[in-house]
């Protein structure tokens, strides 16, 4: 009998996500990159996130804990106007987009969700919000794609949208060779918005 094991850890973070509209405008003025830069590892579009808090490695355990207060405050937040707007590298590895649009909104957002992991007791590492979407990472050996790309990407500006959830993610980054995926253990209707 071949039983799986499954792990006692879940790598987690909590996020928003930009509607499937405003990641296919992204993605339409990506299409020439993908090919003219095949060594960069490019993030799946469906994968496509804002971090509001990284909890990493998480006993399986504490993850329920962090989900009826969660609910509580996506209930409670309205949800925010914004919009994918330019580009920039961190490190010369790291390819990204940058966040418009309702900035306090969202670090307000950000500050209550972090009060809600202390509030479960939850450690983490609590680092200044720098509102961003991640689009891909140059292998060590290749760092001028990242710089190339982000000076051609300054002048994208893509049109306003409106948060519709706050998701509670897990990411199999670490688990084995392959790409990185992540999967919604849970994501709530800011505002109580109906499904």
């Amino acid at each position: 009998m071949n039983e799986q094991i499954q792990p006692s850890t879940v790598r987690v973070f909590i996020a928003l996500a930009p509607p499937d509209e405003a990641k296919e405008e992204l993605a339409r003025e990506l299409r020439p990159a993908y090919s003219s830069y095949p060594r960069l590892r490019w993030n799946r579009i469906e994968d496509w996130h804002i971090t509001l808090a990284f909890l990493g490695e998480l006993p399986v355990a504490a993850v329920p804990l962090l989900q009826p207060p969660l609910a509580e405050l996506a209930a409670a937040s309205h949800p925010l106007e914004l919009a994918l707007r330019g580009a920039g590298h961190f490190d010369e590895r790291v390819l990204w987009s940058g966040i418009e649009g309702d900035l306090n909104g969202l670090h307000l957002l950000t500050k209550e969700v972090r009060d809600v992991i202390r509030a479960c007791g939850i450690a983490f590492e609590d680092r200044p919000l720098r509102p961003h979407l991640t689009l891909a990472r140059a292998r060590r050996d290749d760092t001028s794609s990242v710089v190339e790309l982000a000076a051609a990407l300054a002048p994208f500006t893509g049109r306003p949208w409106r948060t519709e959830r706050l998701h509670l993610v897990a990411s199999n980054i670490g688990r084995g060779p392959g790409p990185i995926h992540y999967r919604d253990i849970e994501a709530w209707h800011l505002g109580g918005q109906p499904s």
